[in-house]
């Protein structure tokens, strides 16, 4: 059984998120955590219940990355975005740890990774996991610090196909509001 559609951010229901999503969601997920994915999806209105699950599969699971994506969207959609944050950094930390990469996001350089092929799915999962910690970011009101992942965002992604710009325009809407 594959949870991937009900998971998935909706950066990665486009069709190379779909190709990300499926090599990232479904590979040794254990067939338990999935259901309690799964189960987490339908019991979205009852938040204790959803969270339980998400609980259990982690405990089946561990930092899989579905169960990561899962925890995020949960926390996120409802409006917990500090305990998004908290998972967007632990995917931070296992996207670069899986990579091969810095462990500080600053540190990363454009060579480090293939950041620019779309079948490059470990570094792809790095970029997206990095915009959603920009984004976090700027909606809490760390806005340099959501700036400076963006722009670092823009260096390993200059053709900008995680669609980072979106979020540069955002915090030129930010700064415009502040200057009236």
């Amino acid at each position: 059984m594959t949870v991937a559609g009900e998971i998935l951010p909706r950066d990665l229901r486009t069709a190379e998120g779909a190709r990300l999503a499926g090599a990232l969601l479904d590979a040794d997920l254990p067939f338990e955590a999935s259901r309690h994915l799964y189960d987490a999806a339908l019991s979205y209105a009852n938040g204790t219940v959803a969270e339980q699950h998400l609980r259990d599969a982690k405990a089946l699971a561990g930092d899989h990355p579905a169960v990561l994506i899962a925890q995020y969207r949960f926390y996120f959609y409802k409006g917990r975005l500090h305990d998004a944050l908290d998972v967007a950094r632990i995917c931070l930390l296992k996207a670069a740890r899986e990579n091969g990469l810095h462990p500080d996001w600053r540190r990363v350089r454009a060579g480090d990774a293939d950041f620019g092929a779309y079948d490059a799915r470990l570094p792809r999962f790095f970029l997206f996991t990095l915009k959603a910690y920009a984004y976090l970011q700027m909606r809490l009101g760390h806005l340099e610090e959501g700036h400076q992942a963006v722009s670092k965002l823009l260096e390993l992604d200059p053709s900008d196909k995680v669609g980072a710009r979106v979020l540069l325009d955002v915090l030129a809407a930010a700064a415009a509001g502040e200057d009236e």
